[in-house]
């Protein structure tokens, strides 16, 4: 049985941000229990990574797909103009402690954190 591993991106950098993604999907192929959370300045490449044309947006699509992608800060996404378009893609939108996702939650529930 795999571990249970939260994986919170808080880099908007595309390539930091790739690697969030490909992190998330090697782990959940290697049978692990994956949740990604995006956070900070990372939720502006939900807006981004829809168009097809961009770099990394096939990644960002299998991510959505294979199900890791757990929630996206609401009080981050609406800072980076990005809210509407989470919103439209159906994300889970998480503001539980102060408009941001609960670190704590993730560990009450048996998550490690990894934060990138």
């Amino acid at each position: 049985m795999g571990k249970k591993i939260a994986i919170f991106a808080f880099n908007g950098e595309p390539m930091c941000f790739a690697h969030a993604l490909m992190n998330a999907i090697d782990m959940k192929e290697r049978g692990h229990d994956v949740k990604l959370i995006i956070e900070g300045s990372a939720t502006r490449n939900i807006s981004d990574l829809i168009d097809p044309t961009k770099p990394f947006s096939s990644l960002y699509m299998k991510v959505k797909k294979a199900g890791v992608m757990d929630c996206v800060c609401r009080a981050c996404a609406q800072k980076m103009d990005s809210l509407e378009s989470a919103k439209e893609q159906g994300l889970h939108l998480c503001d539980e402690m102060f408009g941001h996702p609960s670190m704590a939650r993730y560990v009450e529930e048996g998550y490690e954190i990894i934060v990138v």
